[in-house]
Protein backbone atom coordinates (compact mmCIF):
# COMPACT_ATOMS: atom_id res chain seq x y z
CA UNK A 1 0.00 0.00 0.00
CA UNK A 2 3.06 2.31 0.44
CA UNK A 3 4.32 1.57 -2.83
CA UNK A 4 0.64 2.35 -4.32
CA UNK A 5 0.97 5.53 -2.19
CA UNK A 6 3.94 6.86 -3.17
CA UNK A 7 2.78 6.00 -6.94
CA UNK A 8 -0.35 8.15 -6.67
CA UNK A 9 1.82 11.11 -4.98
CA UNK A 10 3.98 10.63 -8.09
CA UNK A 11 1.05 11.09 -10.23
CA UNK A 12 -0.31 13.56 -8.69
CA UNK A 13 2.91 16.13 -8.39
CA UNK A 14 3.34 15.53 -12.08
CA UNK A 15 -0.50 16.57 -12.54
CA UNK A 16 0.05 19.83 -10.26
CA UNK A 17 3.09 20.83 -12.36
CA UNK A 18 1.44 20.50 -15.57
CA UNK A 19 -1.58 21.82 -14.39
CA UNK A 20 0.37 24.71 -12.45
CA UNK A 21 2.51 25.27 -16.08
CA UNK A 22 -0.80 25.63 -17.56
CA UNK A 23 -2.60 27.99 -14.89
CA UNK A 24 0.67 30.19 -15.49
CA UNK A 25 1.34 30.50 -19.22
CA UNK A 26 -2.67 31.34 -19.38
CA UNK A 27 -1.88 34.24 -16.99
CA UNK A 28 1.12 35.63 -18.44
CA UNK A 29 -1.28 35.39 -22.00
CA UNK A 30 -3.89 36.97 -20.27
CA UNK A 31 -1.97 39.98 -18.70
CA UNK A 32 0.10 40.34 -21.84
CA UNK A 33 -3.43 40.55 -24.06
CA UNK A 34 -3.33 42.90 -27.15
CA UNK A 35 -0.12 44.33 -26.25
CA UNK A 36 1.91 41.14 -26.92
CA UNK A 37 0.48 40.45 -30.34
CA UNK A 38 1.05 43.93 -31.31
CA UNK A 39 4.63 43.53 -30.27
CA UNK A 40 4.35 40.51 -32.04
CA UNK A 41 3.33 42.18 -35.19
CA UNK A 42 5.37 45.05 -35.35
CA UNK A 43 9.06 43.39 -34.29
CA UNK A 44 9.27 41.94 -37.54
CA UNK A 45 10.85 43.95 -39.57
CA UNK A 46 14.20 42.02 -40.19
CA UNK A 47 15.56 38.36 -39.66
CA UNK A 48 16.98 39.46 -36.43
CA UNK A 49 13.89 40.99 -34.90
CA UNK A 50 11.89 38.09 -35.83
CA UNK A 51 13.97 35.89 -33.60
CA UNK A 52 14.17 37.96 -30.77
CA UNK A 53 10.65 38.88 -31.12
CA UNK A 54 10.12 34.69 -30.59
CA UNK A 55 12.65 34.68 -27.57
CA UNK A 56 10.75 37.45 -26.14
CA UNK A 57 7.27 36.22 -26.42
CA UNK A 58 7.94 32.90 -25.78
CA UNK A 59 9.90 33.27 -22.91
CA UNK A 60 7.24 35.55 -21.15
CA UNK A 61 4.46 33.46 -22.34
CA UNK A 62 6.57 30.64 -21.12
CA UNK A 63 4.86 28.20 -23.91
CA UNK A 64 6.05 27.79 -27.69
CA UNK A 65 2.51 26.34 -28.35
CA UNK A 66 0.84 29.70 -27.47
CA UNK A 67 3.64 31.47 -29.52
CA UNK A 68 2.95 29.54 -32.52
CA UNK A 69 -0.81 29.88 -32.50
CA UNK A 70 -0.39 33.52 -32.72
CA UNK A 71 1.93 32.81 -35.65
CA UNK A 72 -0.55 31.26 -37.46
CA UNK A 73 -2.80 33.55 -36.96
CA UNK A 74 -0.95 36.26 -38.33
CA UNK A 75 0.22 34.02 -41.08
CA UNK A 76 -3.11 33.24 -42.09
CA UNK A 77 -4.18 37.42 -41.74
CA UNK A 78 -1.14 38.27 -44.22
CA UNK A 79 0.09 39.95 -41.84
CA UNK A 80 3.00 38.43 -41.81
CA UNK A 81 5.07 35.73 -44.30
CA UNK A 82 5.59 32.05 -43.75
CA UNK A 83 9.33 32.70 -44.19
CA UNK A 84 9.32 35.27 -41.36
CA UNK A 85 6.77 33.07 -39.12
CA UNK A 86 9.93 30.56 -39.82
CA UNK A 87 12.44 33.15 -38.45
CA UNK A 88 9.81 33.54 -35.42
CA UNK A 89 9.67 29.78 -34.79
CA UNK A 90 13.58 29.58 -34.36
CA UNK A 91 13.59 32.44 -32.07
CA UNK A 92 10.54 30.50 -30.15
CA UNK A 93 12.95 27.14 -29.95
CA UNK A 94 15.55 29.72 -28.00
CA UNK A 95 13.01 31.43 -25.57
CA UNK A 96 11.02 27.92 -24.64
CA UNK A 97 15.04 27.09 -23.11
CA UNK A 98 14.32 29.33 -20.56
CA UNK A 99 12.28 27.51 -18.46
CA UNK A 100 14.88 24.89 -18.47
CA UNK A 101 16.80 27.68 -16.79
CA UNK A 102 14.45 28.23 -13.95
CA UNK A 103 13.82 24.48 -13.67
CA UNK A 104 17.64 24.33 -12.96
CA UNK A 105 17.56 27.28 -10.25
CA UNK A 106 15.15 25.02 -8.64
CA UNK A 107 17.40 22.27 -8.85
CA UNK A 108 20.25 24.05 -7.95
CA UNK A 109 22.55 23.29 -5.26
CA UNK A 110 22.57 26.60 -3.81
CA UNK A 111 20.21 27.36 -0.48
CA UNK A 112 17.34 28.86 -2.13
CA UNK A 113 14.89 26.93 -3.91
CA UNK A 114 11.48 28.37 -6.01
CA UNK A 115 10.19 25.22 -3.80
CA UNK A 116 10.72 26.70 -0.65
CA UNK A 117 8.52 29.83 -1.55
CA UNK A 118 5.70 27.83 -3.15
CA UNK A 119 3.46 27.76 -0.88
CA UNK A 120 4.04 31.30 0.66
CA UNK A 121 3.58 32.66 -2.97
CA UNK A 122 -0.08 30.43 -3.27
CA UNK A 123 -1.50 32.82 -0.22
CA UNK A 124 -0.37 35.47 -2.40
CA UNK A 125 -2.15 34.33 -5.53
CA UNK A 126 -5.23 33.38 -4.03
CA UNK A 127 -5.45 37.25 -2.06
CA UNK A 128 -5.01 38.53 -6.10
CA UNK A 129 -7.81 35.74 -7.49
CA UNK A 130 -10.00 37.26 -4.78
CA UNK A 131 -9.64 40.77 -5.35
CA UNK A 132 -12.27 42.49 -7.81
CA UNK A 133 -9.35 43.71 -10.00
CA UNK A 134 -9.17 41.91 -13.51
CA UNK A 135 -5.93 42.51 -13.70
CA UNK A 136 -5.12 41.45 -10.07
CA UNK A 137 -6.76 38.65 -11.02
CA UNK A 138 -4.95 38.02 -13.61
CA UNK A 139 -1.19 38.41 -11.99
CA UNK A 140 -2.73 35.91 -9.31
CA UNK A 141 -3.82 33.12 -11.34
CA UNK A 142 0.05 33.65 -12.89
CA UNK A 143 1.18 33.24 -9.51
CA UNK A 144 -0.69 30.65 -8.52
CA UNK A 145 0.61 28.79 -11.43
CA UNK A 146 4.13 29.17 -10.75
CA UNK A 147 3.84 27.84 -7.50
CA UNK A 148 1.99 24.96 -8.44
CA UNK A 149 4.20 24.62 -10.72
CA UNK A 150 7.45 24.39 -8.47
CA UNK A 151 5.45 22.81 -5.55
CA UNK A 152 5.00 19.88 -8.33
CA UNK A 153 8.51 19.76 -9.34
CA UNK A 154 9.99 19.47 -5.70
CA UNK A 155 7.28 16.74 -4.63
CA UNK A 156 7.99 15.04 -8.14
CA UNK A 157 11.59 15.06 -7.25
CA UNK A 158 11.04 14.32 -3.68
CA UNK A 159 9.18 11.51 -4.80
CA UNK A 160 10.66 9.64 -7.57
CA UNK A 161 14.19 10.18 -5.42
CA UNK A 162 11.94 7.65 -2.96
CA UNK A 163 10.74 5.37 -5.67
CA UNK A 164 13.87 5.06 -7.64
CA UNK A 165 16.69 4.75 -4.91
CA UNK A 166 17.25 1.33 -4.82
CA UNK A 167 19.79 -1.26 -6.50
CA UNK A 168 17.15 -3.62 -8.56
CA UNK A 169 16.03 0.02 -10.58
CA UNK A 170 19.71 1.29 -10.87
CA UNK A 171 20.82 -1.76 -12.36
CA UNK A 172 18.05 -1.86 -14.51
CA UNK A 173 18.63 1.55 -16.18
CA UNK A 174 22.64 0.89 -15.82
CA UNK A 175 21.89 -1.72 -18.17
CA UNK A 176 20.08 0.20 -20.44
CA UNK A 177 23.03 3.02 -20.81
CA UNK A 178 25.84 -0.13 -21.72
CA UNK A 179 24.63 -0.48 -25.63
CA UNK A 180 27.00 2.40 -26.74
CA UNK A 181 24.97 4.56 -29.43
CA UNK A 182 22.18 2.23 -28.93
CA UNK A 183 21.73 3.54 -25.67
CA UNK A 184 21.79 7.27 -27.31
CA UNK A 185 19.00 6.25 -29.81
CA UNK A 186 16.98 4.25 -26.98
CA UNK A 187 17.11 7.45 -24.59
CA UNK A 188 16.45 9.72 -27.52
CA UNK A 189 13.23 7.73 -28.33
CA UNK A 190 12.22 7.73 -24.77
CA UNK A 191 12.26 11.59 -24.47
CA UNK A 192 10.31 11.69 -27.31
CA UNK A 193 7.91 9.42 -26.47
CA UNK A 194 7.61 10.57 -23.02
CA UNK A 195 7.00 14.75 -24.11
CA UNK A 196 4.06 13.18 -26.64
CA UNK A 197 2.53 11.50 -24.21
CA UNK A 198 2.80 14.20 -21.28
CA UNK A 199 1.98 16.43 -24.03
CA UNK A 200 4.84 19.13 -22.31
CA UNK A 201 8.52 19.05 -23.07
CA UNK A 202 8.80 21.26 -19.73
CA UNK A 203 7.00 18.32 -18.01
CA UNK A 204 9.96 16.14 -19.98
CA UNK A 205 12.72 18.01 -19.47
CA UNK A 206 12.14 18.04 -15.11
CA UNK A 207 11.67 14.05 -15.35
CA UNK A 208 15.60 14.47 -17.77
CA UNK A 209 16.65 16.72 -14.79
CA UNK A 210 15.19 14.58 -11.23
CA UNK A 211 16.96 11.32 -13.02
CA UNK A 212 20.47 13.14 -13.98
CA UNK A 213 20.91 15.01 -11.14
CA UNK A 214 20.18 11.97 -8.31
CA UNK A 215 22.46 9.51 -10.62
CA UNK A 216 20.09 7.19 -12.13
CA UNK A 217 21.40 8.13 -15.68
CA UNK A 218 24.79 9.73 -16.86
CA UNK A 219 24.63 13.34 -18.45
CA UNK A 220 25.43 11.56 -21.93
CA UNK A 221 22.02 9.71 -21.59
CA UNK A 222 20.12 12.53 -20.24
CA UNK A 223 21.70 14.73 -23.12
CA UNK A 224 20.34 12.57 -25.49
CA UNK A 225 16.68 12.51 -23.53
CA UNK A 226 16.92 16.01 -24.27
CA UNK A 227 17.52 15.66 -28.41
CA UNK A 228 14.35 13.31 -28.06
CA UNK A 229 12.34 16.23 -26.32
CA UNK A 230 12.94 18.66 -29.24
CA UNK A 231 11.39 15.87 -31.18
CA UNK A 232 8.76 15.21 -29.59
CA UNK A 233 7.47 18.89 -28.89
CA UNK A 234 6.96 18.88 -32.73
CA UNK A 235 4.73 15.71 -33.09
CA UNK A 236 2.67 17.70 -30.75
CA UNK A 237 2.18 20.51 -32.95
CA UNK A 238 1.75 18.82 -35.71
CA UNK A 239 -0.61 16.06 -34.04
CA UNK A 240 -2.61 19.68 -33.53
CA UNK A 241 -2.37 21.20 -36.95
CA UNK A 242 -3.14 17.92 -38.35
CA UNK A 243 -6.91 19.01 -38.67
CA UNK A 244 -6.09 23.04 -39.19
CA UNK A 245 -5.63 25.02 -42.48
CA UNK A 246 -2.93 24.91 -45.08
CA UNK A 247 -1.06 27.81 -42.95
CA UNK A 248 -1.16 25.97 -39.43
CA UNK A 249 0.27 22.72 -41.05
CA UNK A 250 3.20 24.71 -42.94
CA UNK A 251 4.22 26.26 -39.46
CA UNK A 252 4.21 22.91 -37.84
CA UNK A 253 6.05 21.34 -40.33
CA UNK A 254 9.00 24.04 -40.23
CA UNK A 255 9.05 23.54 -36.52
CA UNK A 256 9.70 19.76 -37.25
CA UNK A 257 12.15 20.65 -40.29
CA UNK A 258 14.00 22.55 -38.03
CA UNK A 259 14.37 20.41 -34.55
CA UNK A 260 14.83 16.97 -37.14
CA UNK A 261 17.86 19.18 -38.51
CA UNK A 262 19.63 20.19 -35.30
CA UNK A 263 18.76 16.36 -34.05
CA UNK A 264 20.53 14.82 -36.83
CA UNK A 265 23.84 16.94 -36.84
CA UNK A 266 24.07 16.63 -32.76
CA UNK A 267 23.65 13.20 -33.94
CA UNK A 268 25.89 12.46 -35.73
CA UNK A 269 28.41 15.34 -33.78
CA UNK A 270 27.54 13.87 -30.39
CA UNK A 271 30.54 13.43 -28.87
CA UNK A 272 32.33 16.21 -30.26
CA UNK A 273 29.06 18.50 -29.16
CA UNK A 274 29.52 17.31 -26.01
CA UNK A 275 32.96 18.19 -25.36
CA UNK A 276 31.72 21.72 -26.75
CA UNK A 277 29.67 22.06 -23.76
CA UNK A 278 31.83 20.69 -21.72
CA UNK A 279 34.42 23.23 -22.08
CA UNK A 280 31.78 25.85 -21.95
CA UNK A 281 30.66 24.24 -18.29
CA UNK A 282 33.95 24.75 -17.39
CA UNK A 283 34.30 28.24 -17.96
CA UNK A 284 31.61 28.78 -15.10
CA UNK A 285 33.95 26.53 -12.78
CA UNK A 286 31.68 23.42 -12.75
CA UNK A 287 33.46 20.02 -13.87
CA UNK A 288 33.07 18.76 -17.27
CA UNK A 289 29.56 16.72 -16.87
CA UNK A 290 30.77 14.46 -20.26
CA UNK A 291 34.34 13.47 -19.09
CA UNK A 292 34.38 13.27 -15.29
CA UNK A 293 34.56 9.78 -13.66
CA UNK A 294 31.83 10.31 -11.11
CA UNK A 295 33.50 6.88 -9.57
CA UNK A 296 37.15 7.72 -9.14
CA UNK A 297 36.09 12.24 -8.73
CA UNK A 298 37.28 13.39 -5.16
CA UNK A 299 33.97 14.00 -2.85
CA UNK A 300 34.03 17.56 -3.46
CA UNK A 301 34.20 17.09 -7.03
CA UNK A 302 31.35 14.75 -7.07
CA UNK A 303 29.34 17.16 -5.10
CA UNK A 304 30.20 19.93 -7.46
CA UNK A 305 29.60 17.90 -10.32
CA UNK A 306 25.91 16.51 -8.97
CA UNK A 307 24.89 20.66 -7.93
CA UNK A 308 25.82 21.64 -11.25
CA UNK A 309 24.52 19.12 -13.33
CA UNK A 310 20.75 20.26 -14.53
CA UNK A 311 22.45 23.65 -15.22
CA UNK A 312 24.45 21.58 -17.71
CA UNK A 313 21.27 19.79 -18.94
CA UNK A 314 20.25 23.72 -19.59
CA UNK A 315 22.67 24.75 -21.29
CA UNK A 316 22.93 21.73 -23.29
CA UNK A 317 18.86 22.82 -24.30
CA UNK A 318 20.04 26.21 -24.85
CA UNK A 319 23.10 25.39 -26.93
CA UNK A 320 21.60 23.25 -29.44
CA UNK A 321 18.96 25.86 -30.35
CA UNK A 322 20.88 28.46 -30.23
CA UNK A 323 23.73 26.74 -32.90
CA UNK A 324 20.79 25.14 -34.82
CA UNK A 325 19.42 28.64 -35.59
CA UNK A 326 22.45 30.15 -36.41
CA UNK A 327 23.12 27.54 -38.87
CA UNK A 328 19.29 27.62 -40.67
CA UNK A 329 18.80 30.57 -40.53
CA UNK A 330 20.62 31.11 -43.82
CA UNK A 331 18.42 28.85 -45.23
CA UNK A 332 14.60 30.06 -44.15
CA UNK A 333 13.93 30.61 -48.05
CA UNK A 334 14.92 26.81 -48.54
CA UNK A 335 12.51 25.64 -45.53
CA UNK A 336 9.82 27.83 -46.66
CA UNK A 337 9.82 26.26 -50.54
CA UNK A 338 10.00 22.40 -48.44
CA UNK A 339 7.26 23.15 -46.29
CA UNK A 340 5.01 24.66 -49.07
CA UNK A 341 6.12 21.50 -51.14
CA UNK A 342 4.73 19.27 -48.52
CA UNK A 343 1.47 20.77 -47.64
CA UNK A 344 0.43 22.39 -51.12
CA UNK A 345 -2.80 24.32 -50.79
CA UNK A 346 -6.17 23.37 -51.70
CA UNK A 347 -8.22 24.19 -54.53
CA UNK A 348 -9.21 27.83 -54.57
CA UNK A 349 -12.80 27.01 -54.56
CA UNK A 350 -12.40 24.69 -51.57
CA UNK A 351 -10.59 26.69 -49.69
CA UNK A 352 -13.15 29.67 -50.51
CA UNK A 353 -16.21 28.29 -48.26
CA UNK A 354 -13.94 26.79 -45.44
CA UNK A 355 -12.91 28.58 -42.14
CA UNK A 356 -9.47 29.91 -42.60
CA UNK A 357 -8.55 30.88 -39.33
CA UNK A 358 -9.87 28.79 -36.85
CA UNK A 359 -10.74 25.07 -36.56
CA UNK A 360 -11.61 22.50 -34.20
CA UNK A 361 -7.60 21.29 -33.86
CA UNK A 362 -5.81 24.26 -32.05
CA UNK A 363 -7.71 26.25 -29.85
CA UNK A 364 -5.36 28.32 -27.35
CA UNK A 365 -5.85 30.62 -24.33
CA UNK A 366 -9.57 32.33 -24.51
CA UNK A 367 -7.61 35.62 -25.03
CA UNK A 368 -5.50 34.05 -27.88
CA UNK A 369 -8.19 32.49 -29.37
CA UNK A 370 -10.14 35.61 -30.16
CA UNK A 371 -7.74 37.38 -32.12
CA UNK A 372 -8.65 34.00 -34.69
CA UNK A 373 -11.96 34.56 -34.47
CA UNK A 374 -11.75 38.10 -35.15
CA UNK A 375 -9.73 37.32 -38.68
CA UNK A 376 -12.48 35.09 -39.43
CA UNK A 377 -15.28 37.24 -39.04
CA UNK A 378 -13.31 39.67 -41.21
CA UNK A 379 -13.24 36.88 -43.77
CA UNK A 380 -16.95 36.23 -43.15
CA UNK A 381 -17.89 39.54 -43.95
CA UNK A 382 -16.27 39.58 -47.06
CA UNK A 383 -18.46 36.82 -48.37
CA UNK A 384 -21.51 38.17 -47.35
CA UNK A 385 -20.26 41.24 -49.17
CA UNK A 386 -20.11 38.74 -52.34
CA UNK A 387 -24.05 38.87 -52.21
CA UNK A 388 -24.76 41.75 -53.80
CA UNK A 389 -22.95 40.61 -57.32
CA UNK A 390 -25.48 38.13 -57.36
CA UNK A 391 -28.36 40.72 -56.61
CA UNK A 392 -27.13 42.51 -59.25
CA UNK A 393 -26.85 39.90 -61.56
CA UNK A 394 -30.64 38.87 -60.18
CA UNK A 395 -31.95 42.08 -60.96
CA UNK A 396 -30.44 42.70 -64.58
CA UNK A 397 -31.29 39.24 -66.18
CA UNK A 398 -32.82 39.46 -69.23
CA UNK A 399 -34.32 35.65 -68.89
CA UNK A 400 -36.09 33.53 -66.02
CA UNK A 401 -32.80 31.30 -67.24
CA UNK A 402 -30.28 33.89 -66.48
CA UNK A 403 -32.12 34.89 -63.24
CA UNK A 404 -32.02 31.05 -62.23
CA UNK A 405 -28.02 30.85 -62.34
CA UNK A 406 -27.69 34.02 -59.81
CA UNK A 407 -31.01 32.79 -57.59
CA UNK A 408 -28.97 29.78 -57.14
CA UNK A 409 -25.94 31.10 -55.76
CA UNK A 410 -27.66 33.55 -53.46
CA UNK A 411 -29.47 30.02 -52.39
CA UNK A 412 -25.82 28.71 -51.61
CA UNK A 413 -24.44 31.46 -50.01
CA UNK A 414 -27.55 31.36 -47.67
CA UNK A 415 -25.92 27.86 -46.69
CA UNK A 416 -22.53 28.77 -46.41
CA UNK A 417 -23.49 31.58 -44.43
CA UNK A 418 -25.28 29.48 -41.79
CA UNK A 419 -21.90 26.75 -41.26
CA UNK A 420 -20.36 29.82 -41.14
CA UNK A 421 -22.23 30.79 -38.44
CA UNK A 422 -22.88 27.62 -36.85
CA UNK A 423 -18.90 26.79 -36.89
CA UNK A 424 -17.71 29.88 -35.52
CA UNK A 425 -20.39 29.68 -32.72
CA UNK A 426 -18.99 26.38 -31.73
CA UNK A 427 -15.59 27.42 -31.33
CA UNK A 428 -16.13 30.18 -29.16
CA UNK A 429 -17.81 27.82 -27.07
CA UNK A 430 -15.03 25.57 -27.15
CA UNK A 431 -12.64 28.54 -26.58
CA UNK A 432 -14.91 30.05 -23.58
CA UNK A 433 -14.49 26.85 -21.71
CA UNK A 434 -11.39 28.39 -20.61
CA UNK A 435 -10.73 30.99 -18.55
CA UNK A 436 -10.87 34.63 -19.99
CA UNK A 437 -10.21 38.49 -18.77
CA UNK A 438 -13.06 40.52 -18.34
CA UNK A 439 -12.88 42.56 -21.90
CA UNK A 440 -12.16 38.99 -23.59
CA UNK A 441 -15.92 37.81 -22.37
CA UNK A 442 -17.50 41.20 -23.44
CA UNK A 443 -15.96 40.48 -26.85
CA UNK A 444 -17.14 37.07 -26.87
CA UNK A 445 -20.65 38.31 -26.55
CA UNK A 446 -20.29 40.80 -29.00
CA UNK A 447 -18.85 38.15 -31.53
CA UNK A 448 -22.24 36.06 -31.49
CA UNK A 449 -23.92 39.50 -32.05
CA UNK A 450 -21.93 39.74 -35.14
CA UNK A 451 -22.53 35.58 -36.54
CA UNK A 452 -26.48 36.37 -35.73
CA UNK A 453 -26.31 39.29 -38.13
CA UNK A 454 -24.15 37.94 -40.79
CA UNK A 455 -26.36 34.83 -40.95
CA UNK A 456 -29.18 37.16 -41.42
CA UNK A 457 -27.20 38.85 -44.20
CA UNK A 458 -26.89 35.48 -45.75
CA UNK A 459 -30.65 35.21 -45.48
CA UNK A 460 -31.44 38.51 -47.01
CA UNK A 461 -29.45 37.24 -50.04
CA UNK A 462 -32.41 34.26 -50.51
CA UNK A 463 -35.29 36.60 -49.41
CA UNK A 464 -33.95 39.10 -52.40
CA UNK A 465 -34.05 35.59 -54.97
CA UNK A 466 -37.51 34.71 -53.79
CA UNK A 467 -38.93 38.08 -54.40
CA UNK A 468 -37.45 38.34 -58.35
CA UNK A 469 -38.49 34.54 -58.45
CA UNK A 470 -42.31 35.69 -57.74
CA UNK A 471 -41.90 38.49 -60.30
CA UNK A 472 -40.56 36.43 -62.60
CA UNK A 473 -43.81 34.04 -62.07
CA UNK A 474 -46.54 36.45 -62.31
CA UNK A 475 -44.76 37.83 -65.72
CA UNK A 476 -44.14 41.32 -63.93
CA UNK A 477 -41.06 42.86 -65.34
CA UNK A 478 -39.35 45.58 -63.22
CA UNK A 479 -38.81 48.93 -66.16
CA UNK A 480 -35.09 49.99 -66.45
CA UNK A 481 -35.61 53.20 -64.28
CA UNK A 482 -36.59 50.69 -61.80
CA UNK A 483 -33.62 48.48 -62.29
CA UNK A 484 -31.36 51.73 -61.88
CA UNK A 485 -32.52 53.02 -59.01
CA UNK A 486 -32.38 48.92 -57.45
CA UNK A 487 -28.61 49.49 -58.76
CA UNK A 488 -27.96 52.61 -56.86
CA UNK A 489 -29.59 51.22 -53.52
CA UNK A 490 -27.04 47.95 -54.04
CA UNK A 491 -24.29 50.79 -54.83
CA UNK A 492 -24.61 52.05 -51.53
CA UNK A 493 -24.72 48.65 -49.78
CA UNK A 494 -21.61 48.44 -50.84
CA UNK A 495 -20.67 51.37 -49.65
CA UNK A 496 -21.74 50.11 -45.98
CA UNK A 497 -19.88 47.23 -46.37
CA UNK A 498 -16.96 48.41 -47.21
CA UNK A 499 -17.42 50.51 -43.75
CA UNK A 500 -18.34 47.30 -41.64
CA UNK A 501 -14.82 45.91 -43.41
CA UNK A 502 -13.52 48.64 -42.08
CA UNK A 503 -14.73 48.57 -38.72
CA UNK A 504 -14.12 44.92 -38.22
CA UNK A 505 -10.42 44.89 -39.20
CA UNK A 506 -9.55 47.89 -37.69
CA UNK A 507 -7.58 46.94 -34.36
CA UNK A 508 -9.97 48.07 -31.37
CA UNK A 509 -7.20 50.24 -30.14
CA UNK A 510 -7.33 52.01 -33.48
CA UNK A 511 -10.86 52.57 -34.04
CA UNK A 512 -12.19 55.82 -32.62
CA UNK A 513 -15.92 55.55 -33.58
CA UNK A 514 -18.20 54.08 -36.34
CA UNK A 515 -19.47 57.58 -38.65
CA UNK A 516 -18.69 55.87 -41.50
CA UNK A 517 -21.06 53.33 -40.95
CA UNK A 518 -23.44 55.50 -39.71
CA UNK A 519 -23.19 58.40 -42.78
CA UNK A 520 -23.63 54.92 -45.08
CA UNK A 521 -26.64 53.91 -43.14
CA UNK A 522 -28.42 57.38 -43.00
CA UNK A 523 -27.57 57.42 -47.12
CA UNK A 524 -29.51 53.87 -47.37
CA UNK A 525 -32.47 54.84 -45.14
CA UNK A 526 -32.88 58.17 -46.91
CA UNK A 527 -32.40 57.13 -50.25
CA UNK A 528 -35.45 54.05 -49.14
CA UNK A 529 -37.82 56.64 -48.00
CA UNK A 530 -36.66 58.86 -51.39
CA UNK A 531 -38.06 55.67 -53.00
CA UNK A 532 -41.08 55.19 -51.49
CA UNK A 533 -42.90 58.78 -51.88
CA UNK A 534 -42.28 58.25 -55.98
CA UNK A 535 -43.53 54.85 -55.57
CA UNK A 536 -46.42 56.43 -53.92
CA UNK A 537 -46.65 58.64 -56.60
CA UNK A 538 -46.55 56.39 -59.50
CA UNK A 539 -49.05 54.27 -58.07
CA UNK A 540 -51.50 57.21 -57.89
CA UNK A 541 -50.13 57.94 -61.31
CA UNK A 542 -50.59 54.21 -62.35
CA UNK A 543 -47.18 54.64 -63.48
CA UNK A 544 -46.66 50.69 -63.40
CA UNK A 545 -48.72 48.07 -62.27
CA UNK A 546 -49.82 47.95 -58.58
CA UNK A 547 -48.28 44.70 -58.31
CA UNK A 548 -45.24 45.06 -60.17
CA UNK A 549 -44.80 48.46 -57.67
CA UNK A 550 -45.30 45.89 -54.93
CA UNK A 551 -42.48 43.52 -55.48
CA UNK A 552 -40.04 46.49 -56.28
CA UNK A 553 -40.87 47.88 -52.71
CA UNK A 554 -40.05 44.67 -51.16
CA UNK A 555 -36.77 44.70 -52.70
CA UNK A 556 -36.14 48.35 -51.34
CA UNK A 557 -37.27 47.04 -47.99
CA UNK A 558 -35.01 43.92 -47.85
CA UNK A 559 -32.25 46.12 -49.21
CA UNK A 560 -32.90 48.63 -46.18
CA UNK A 561 -33.09 45.66 -43.79
CA UNK A 562 -29.54 44.59 -45.11
CA UNK A 563 -28.21 47.90 -44.20
CA UNK A 564 -29.91 47.59 -40.47
CA UNK A 565 -27.67 43.84 -40.41
CA UNK A 566 -24.85 45.91 -41.67
CA UNK A 567 -25.01 48.84 -39.29
CA UNK A 568 -25.45 46.24 -35.95
CA UNK A 569 -22.34 44.98 -37.02
CA UNK A 570 -20.29 48.32 -36.74
CA UNK A 571 -22.50 48.90 -33.54
CA UNK A 572 -20.93 45.73 -32.03
CA UNK A 573 -17.32 46.31 -32.83
CA UNK A 574 -17.55 49.47 -31.23
CA UNK A 575 -19.72 48.28 -28.23
CA UNK A 576 -16.75 45.71 -27.61
CA UNK A 577 -14.27 48.89 -27.48
CA UNK A 578 -16.53 51.04 -24.93
CA UNK A 579 -17.72 48.30 -22.63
Amino acid sequence: MSLLLRILTLLGSLGMFLYGMSLMSGGLQKMAGNRLRSFMAKMTSNTFKCILTGITVTALVQSSTATTLMLVSFVNAGLLSLGTAIAVIMGANIGTTVTAWIFALSFGGGSFSFGTIAIPLMFLGYLLVASKGKKQNNMGEFIMGFALLFLGLATLRETSTVLLDNEPVRRFLGSLTGWGFGSILLFMVAGACMTLMLQSSAATMAITMVLVANGYIPFTMAAAMVLGENIGTTITSNLAASVANVSAKRTARAHLLFNLFGVFWVTCLFHPFLGLLGNIVELFGFPNPATTDFAAAPAEVKAALVASLPYSVATLHTLFNIINTCILVWFIPVIEKIVTWMVPSHKEEDEKFRLKYINSGIIGTGDLALNSVKMELVRFGDICHRLMGFIRGAINASSQNEFQTFDDELIKYEEITDRFEKEIANYLNEATKNEMSHEATIRVKEFYRIIGEMESLGDSGETVGKIIARAWAHEKQFSPDMKQKLIKMCDLLDDAFDAMHYNLDTPLVQLQDITNAEQAEEKINGYRDILREEHLSNIEKSSYPYETGAFYMDLVNAFEKMGDFIINISQSVIGAKNS
